[in-house]
């Protein structure tokens, strides 16, 4: 059987994953409530997220859903546990997705490191033109405006000396 997923959230009361899936056998638009169990305001929401689409009852009709958006429902719930409010939990995990250029990452433990890298590998997958791209050009030339002086920098100055 195959299922295209066509929405997907969260509901507080109980908390649970719901489905919004269409069934190709049948031709028909399905609802499907799956529970969220032993879950806590402390609980790791990728772990979480990685349990339910791994779910042998869950697994065929999660096909679709990204295991990205699965830590945000999480997320939203652990938010919500925690007595956040929805606004809140969002602007919460949009800053924890984004990326500060300015940010110094040589100072990150490994586990951040990891994290702030799937983002940006994920970012580019997202942004990335590939050959079967309708607008993509194979030798794409850029010019770029040289109205405003450059910088120059002392190790790019030719110098008399010899090494």
């Amino acid at each position: 059987m195959t299922y295209v997923a066509k929405k997907c959230g969260i509901s507080f009361q109980p908390p649970s994953v719901v489905l919004i899936y269409k069934d190709d056998a049948t031709d028909k638009t399905r609802r499907r409530s799956m529970p969220v169990r032993n879950f806590s305001r402390f609980s790791d929401c990728s772990l979480a997220a990685e349990q339910l689409k791994n779910n042998p009852r869950h697994k065929a009709y999660l096909e679709g859903v990204s295991l990205r958006q699965l830590k945000k429902l999480y997320s939203l719930l652990k938010g919500h546990l925690g007595g956040e409010s929805l606004a809140e939990s969002l602007e919460k995990f949009r800053q924890e997705e984004t990326i500060d250029p300015e940010e110094d990452m040589n100072k990150l433990d490994d586990k951040e490191l990891a994290k702030r890298k799937s983002i940006m590998d994920e970012l580019f997958e997202k942004n990335r033109k590939k050959k079967d791209d309708p607008d993509f050009i194979y030798d794409l030339e850029v010019e770029f405006p040289e109205d405003e002086q450059l910088e120059s920098c002392g190790w790019d100055v030719e110098s008399g000396e010899e090494i």
